[in-house]
């Protein structure tokens, strides 16, 4: 499933699309505006991922500190603001599909 399904899918579906990794799963729900959930799934996913997935979700909130926190614990760099949220869930997609 590429981003732009999956994106679509969170923009007209009611629940994730069946078969997909965890780690699709809290993207969807992030997408979804379901960030609530997708936290608490993220938080039971094993480092690096889960620790980059709520990197993203604390970028989206605007609590840079913690998601610099996040960004660390996942070995990756934050990136810099010019990068847009939707360019940054593309790459987490494009990333996690593979």
């Amino acid at each position: 499933m590429t981003a732009s399904e999956l994106r679509d899918s969170a923009q007209s579906d009611s629940s994730p699309p069946p078969g997909i990794s965890e780690e699709l799963r809290a993207l969807w729900l992030a997408e979804a505006d379901r960030w609530h959930e997708a936290h608490d799934l993220c938080q039971d996913l094993p480092d690096p991922a889960g620790a980059w997935i709520h990197a993203y979700l604390h970028r989206v909130e605007g609590d840079l500190g913690n998601a610099g926190y996040w960004y660390h614990r996942a070995g990756r760099e934050m990136p810099p603001a010019k990068v847009t949220l939707a360019a940054e869930w593309d790459s987490l997609v494009t990333f996690f599909e593979s």
